[in-house]
């Protein structure tokens, strides 16, 4: 496992929607191992693909339980809202609030090319939908209100 280098808002890459994973290959499987290492060691809650400079359909998130590996995710259900404060690891020192579904249902492969389906709600819909709007080439900022200096 290797740490990664964070892509910064700026950077045209995270602008660009991501591609689709064809083949869990042993190179998207290190790309996984190298992202959960990354995002931990940066102390944040999720990590998609674009950020370490790969357009692939790829994030993970990890709000407490340990790390959610989606590949080609598919948000098929929202349902509710909720606005909170959200940050980036690829938009250092600043914070907005987003209104983001307060509960969906999502279709995803894990690292095994298993697919799965997984209601989530609160934060943990919350960090879904801010990774996957990274897939297609959305920041937080794109949404947020009050985005504020940290």
């Amino acid at each position: 496992m290797a740490l990664r280098k964070l892509r910064i808002d700026g950077d045209d890459i995270l602008r660009k929607k991501s591609k689709t994973v064809d083949n869990i290959t042993e190179r998207i499987k290190e790309l996984v191992e190298d992202m959960i290492e990354t995002m931990y060691e940066s102390q944040g809650v999720g990590l998609a693909a674009p950020q370490v400079g790969v357009l692939r359909r790829v994030f993970i998130v990890d709000i407490g339980d340990g790390p959610i590996i989606f590949i080609n995710p598919v948000i098929e259900e929202v349902e509710g809202e909720q606005y909170g404060l959200e940050g980036c690891l690829s938009v250092p020192g600043k914070q907005g609030d987003v209104l983001r579904p307060y509960k969906i249902k999502v279709k995803a492969m894990d690292i095994e090319g298993t697919e799965f389906e997984l209601e989530a709600e609160a934060f943990l819909a919350r960090a879904i939908c801010h990774e996957y709007d990274h897939l297609e080439g959305i920041l937080y900022t794109d949404k947020a209100e009050n985005i504020e200096e940290i």
